[in-house]
């Protein structure tokens, strides 16, 4: 067993065979609309894992580790983009996790405290940085006629815009350029519900907002993601 203080050395935290997360299945969503899905489980023996844990136990650190480390640095990952940066992030969760275990009074899931951490840490790194570049929204979202009817989007037809032999991945790299530009909140709730699957009432949870600000800024966000591909290939936002 690792002590506390090793596990928080580089590359301790990275999960083993943990590939870099894509922007796969993003694209499907943003054509159709969100499906619920049902919320996976935390394994067994959670509660005893938390108790444990809250009084230092190093072997309930690392059992929580291995059971929540590879989605965490999915979620981590997917919004910074970087691998070094995610790695920072996943060891200050777990580091913080570790010394604020007793804090936790079980009003939410513990799962949902780690994201809650996990996604603080990773948007406070991004508004550290200053690197993304956010961009006006209203310029890549739908226009409306003077009568205020919605004017109707042509449909882009990305095959006949791209060669096939690299279409997919130009359209997965323009999505992430184009996720990099969302707000950093609103890049958040894109990847949790969107890459990750995960409801809007945990998403609120996790993010300390409203359903409906989660609704209404996911919204946007696809919105704004659309608007993005419809204008590189050549037609209006609108």
């Amino acid at each position: 067993m690792a002590s506390a203080s090793s596990m928080i050395e580089p590359g301790y935290l990275v999960p083993t065979r943990q590939a870099a997360p894509t922007t796969d299945g993003l694209e499907a969503s943003l054509r159709r609309p969100p499906v619920s899905r049902q919320k996976r489980t935390s394994g067994k023996d959670e509660w005893g894992l938390i108790e444990r844990l809250k009084t230092g136990d190093e072997d309930a650190l690392e059992a929580i580790f291995n059971l929540y480390s590879p989605k965490l640095y999915n979620i981590a990952y997917r919004i910074l983009g970087n691998v070094a940066d995610t790695q920072e992030v996943i060891q200050d969760v777990f580091w913080t996790a570790y010394r604020k275990a007793r804090t936790f009074r079980g009003t939410a899931q513990f799962s949902t405290w780690l994201y809650r951490l996990t996604v603080n840490a990773a948007l406070g790194k991004i508004r550290r940085s200053k690197k993304n570049k956010e961009v006006e929204y209203e310029d890549f979202l739908p226009k409306f006629q003077t009568d205020g009817h919605h004017m109707v989007r042509p449909v882009v037809d990305w095959s006949n815009s791209l060669d096939e032999s690299y279409a997919k991945q130009e359209i997965q790299e323009l999505l992430k350029e184009a996720l990099d530009q969302l707000r950093p909140i609103d890049k958040a709730v894109v990847v949790l519900s969107d890459l990750d699957g995960m409801p809007d009432k945990e998403i609120a949870a996790t993010l300390g907002i409203t359903v409906s600000a989660v609704k209404t800024r996911l919204h946007r966000a696809r919105l704004f993601l659309r608007g993005k591909l419809a204008a590189h290939f050549g037609h209006s936002p609108a």
